[in-house]
């Protein structure tokens, strides 16, 4: 993994985080990053959920 993390320019740690559902957001300059180091469109990489009924 770190490996695709220099080639992103991002931390190993910051990549295990987006890899693991922990990120509470992404910068647009990674996801234009991964998705042309990873030569793949930006909705193979992000998925949308809804908020629960408590707003979280």
């Amino acid at each position: 993994m770190g490996g695709l993390a220099d080639r992103v320019g991002i931390t190993p740690a910051n990549l295990a985080v987006l890899k693991n559902d922990r990120a509470k957001a992404v910068r647009f300059t990674t996801l234009a990053a991964l998705r042309e180091v990873l030569r793949c469109q930006p909705g193979v990489l992000l998925r949308w959920e809804a908020e629960d009924a408590s707003g979280e």
